[in-house]
């Protein structure tokens, strides 16, 4: 005998020819058609009433979902569209800020749990940068000493300032190869601004013509704006 899968009903052959109406055997002008839908218009959508997947936390979706979801708050007497956390942190911290003890500690817990996990994200990135820098360091001083040419990292390790008194970082040159074809570009400009400036000037000190004074000037000071813009990226 053929094995039937769980679950499902056993087949059964009519009794008689004669189909008779009654419990499980509805009419037959009302049964559903072979090869259409019972539901034609499906599960409406949005709809989730069906269980969760064994990998489907349909929980954090819906906190996720409600959490971020816009509503509309009155600030100053204004209405301002906010997400439902941002106003659910805006109205804990104006309680804590009335004198409500519970919210003043919760307010504070979340404070100091949010720093510390900031920090604790920078420290592993000031580690992991340290670790770079050495390592890259100690490898172009290998190389040096073998005669090894091969290209240099980006970033490169002389481009990156750690202060170690603060934890702070900074890059002073390309971060990626498509940075690096930027930064040459910006170079280039900056040293191209220094020869215009230095020449617009020699030319300002022979000049005598109130005009073109005035024309060589502005060159300069146009120079100048833009030598300023790019020092604020690449910087001296």
């Amino acid at each position: 005998m053929a094995n039937r899968k769980q679950g499902t009903p056993p087949l059964r052959r009519p009794q008689s020819d004669a189909y008779k109406v009654g419990y499980g055997k509805p009419p037959q002008d009302t049964r559903f058609k072979p090869g259409r839908s019972g539901n034609p218009k499906g599960r409406p959508k949005g709809a989730r009433n069906k269980v969760p997947a064994l990998n489907e936390e349909r929980m954090k979706t819906i906190i996720l979902d409600e959490a971020y979801r816009t509503i509309t708050v009155t600030d100053g007497g204004r209405p301002l569209k906010v997400p439902m956390a941002q106003a659910v942190i805006r109205s804990l911290a104006l309680s804590a800020a009335k004198g409500q003890q519970r919210s003043q500690r919760l307010f504070t817990e979340l404070l100091q749990a949010t720093e510390q996990a900031n920090k604790a994200l920078h420290d592993d990135y000031l580690q992991a940068v340290i670790e770079y820098k050495v390592s890259w360091e100690e490898e172009l001083e290998r190389r040096r000493h073998f005669g090894i040419v091969a290209p240099d990292p980006i970033p490169h390790p002389d481009d990156i300032v750690v202060n170690l008194k603060d934890g702070s970082i900074r890059f002073k040159g390309p971060l990626t190869q498509e940075d690096e074809v930027r930064w040459d570009k910006y170079c280039s400009r900056k040293r191209d601004c220094d020869h215009a400036i230095a020449e617009l000037i020699a030319m300002l000190e022979t000049e005598t013509g109130e005009g073109m004074r005035r024309v060589l000037l502005d060159e300069i000071g146009y120079e100048r704006r833009i030598r300023d813009i790019i020092s604020k990226v690449i910087v001296d």
